[in-house]
């Protein structure tokens, strides 16, 4: 006899696992099945901190909102199969599931895919040497296994996945001698750009790939500008030694699942190619059908989760195990959620429009769009950037993406960003910093600093986000380098400051002198 369920899951990332735990709460029987042998999907990649609100899973690292998902499914009584792979949905939703050696047959009252996505490739002569990998290739080789991708690497594209990928590179020890990208703007957020920059990675925006050199393996790859028409553009070469070149040119939603099962699809380029078509609630075409995530159109993994939640209680609806009147209040508190990812100025909706002023109407950084860090002469003009005695914030978030821990961190009210959370960081003059670093801390673009401009004896001290190991010890002496990444002065280590409430943040105040303080943000050991 085939074994039943109340809902299928197909996916074992943030939007099947969250999706499962809504259902389960409702009291179905649910089962997930995941192709890989970790549940979890992107997030044990995942080694940032999260953006958003505390709704959102903010501050908190990918890694660690996935094992609290496995947690919570595990004490629901979620089914969790690993090493399977749906290869068939077919009428009166029978699925077909490879398990190990073995093909098993199941069947759903509710069936929800959430098969994510692939990484998109391009094509360039050397394109198929080993040594050229997708950043989320990369990222699994880090973040799961251990394994060094390379020593020199070069990333092509400046969206949110290359300059995570960049960073953590540089986490785990590789040099990444740049950031190329054929758009004429970085495509991610500032901050994330920011972080990169201010390590010393170049950026080269309008230049794309034009070769990878090697015979074996890649041994070095040339780039060159592009024009308006996306053709090389004669004598603008540039060549680097790398032994490994990252690419991060997009995802495609793997949505065949979908497609296989009779759902009305179709052809949305603002959701990144071809998706089911879905309602409110994430279901399909298909009664008792639904697909949320990247399955459904590529957005960040957090409102993967939400989407997730809203398929799990609408397919409880749909059977009966809660009310309508329940669904519709509980998907409406899911959906405002959701809402609050998709505003600001990297709202879906804003896709490919080219944008002048933030909200509060400051003039956008042309040079963070350009270079990948804001100029000296461009700082001063947004609002979380102030000059204060004593110990301060000094907030370098220029952007209007939807983020707001630094608001709730301060113990003492010091950042305020109001109910829209897309809003940029201000700095209270009424209240007083304590100097605590919670705000630094718990950044999740690692753009907050706390400035002592002058520290009365021609120095100034500067506190920084610090990410990377070994860490420096007090005393050390070195170089402070400025957003662009370049040394600015001379600079020692006076203080390291961890905590577990830090979350692995640790804060490096480094002493600089006195007309360095609102220049120097980064710090390197001397050689």
């Amino acid at each position: 006899m085939m074994k039943r369920y109340d809902m299928i899951v197909v996916g074992a990332g943030p939007a099947g696992l969250s999706a499962a735990i809504e259902a389960a709460k409702k009291g179905m029987h649910v089962v997930v099945y995941d192709e890989n042998a970790k549940p979890g999907g992107q997030l044990f990649k995942q080694i940032h901190k999260f953006f958003g609100s505390k709704e959102h899973k903010a501050k908190i690292r990918g890694f660690h909102i996935g094992e609290e998902l496995l947690a919570e499914a595990a004490s629901l009584g979620v089914e969790v199969v690993l090493n399977a792979i749906v290869i068939g949905i077919f009428p009166e939703k029978e699925v077909t599931v490879k398990v190990e050696d073995h093909v098993i047959h199941v069947k759903g009252d509710t069936i929800l895919i959430a098969t994510g996505a692939s990484e998109n490739m391009v094509t360039f002569p050397g394109w198929t040497l080993p040594g050229v990998i997708g950043a989320g290739a990369a990222q699994t080789m880090m973040n799961l296994h251990g394994t060094l991708p390379g020593k020199r690497v070069l990333m092509l594209g400046s969206g949110n996945v290359g300059l995570v990928v960049s960073f953590q590179l540089m986490q785990a020890g590789c040099e990444v001698v740049a950031v190329a990208d054929a758009a004429p703007r970085v495509g991610g957020y500032g901050v994330h750009a920011a972080k990169v920059a201010r390590c010393g990675v170049p950026f080269y925006l309008s230049h794309t790939i034009i070769s990878a050199d090697g015979e074996d393996c890649v041994t070095g790859v040339t780039i060159g500008e592009v024009d308006k028409n996306w053709q090389i553009i004669p004598g603008t070469e540039k060549h680097f030694d790398v032994d490994t070149i990252c690419l991060a040119v997009g995802l495609s939603p793997m949505s065949k699942l979908c497609d296989m099962a009779g759902c009305a699809m179709e052809d949305n380029p603002a959701k990144a190619g071809f998706v089911p078509t879905v309602d409110e609630y994430g279901e399909t075409s298909v009664p008792g059908i639904y697909a949320a995530g990247d399955v459904s159109g590529i957005e960040e993994a957090s409102s993967a989760m939400i989407e997730g939640r809203i398929a799990g209680i609408a397919a409880a609806a749909r059977l009966g195990f809660i009310s309508e009147e329940t669904c519709k209040e509980e998907a409406a508190k899911q959906e405002a959620a959701l809402a609050g990812l998709r505003q600001g100025m990297f709202a879906p909706g804003m896709r490919g429009k080219q944008i002048t002023e933030t909200e509060e109407g400051v003039e956008i950084s042309q040079n963070l769009l350009k270079h990948g860090f804001v100029a000296e002469e461009e700082i001063e003009r947004f609002p979380g950037v102030t000059h204060s005695s004593g110990v301060h914030p000094v907030i370098e978030c220029t952007q209007n993406i939807p983020c707001n821990p630094c608001q709730d961190a301060c113990p003492k009210h010091c950042i305020r960003i109001g109910s829209n959370i897309t809003a940029l960081p201000a700095i209270d003059p009424e209240k007083k910093c304590t100097g605590c670093g919670m705000c630094v801390a718990s950044c999740s673009g690692q753009a907050i600093f706390l400035v002592n401009e002058d520290c009365g004896d021609g120095t100034a001290e500067v506190t920084l986000p610090y990410e990377f190991l070994p860490l420096p010890k007090e005393g050390e002496k070195g170089y402070g380098l400025g957003r662009d990444g370049k040394v600015v002065c001379e600079a020692e280590v006076v203080q390291v400051k961890t905590a577990k409430a830090f979350d692995h943040t640790n804060l490096l105040t480094i002493k600089v002198p006195a007309d360095m303080a609102m220049k120097a943000r980064f710090y390197k050991k001397e050689a």
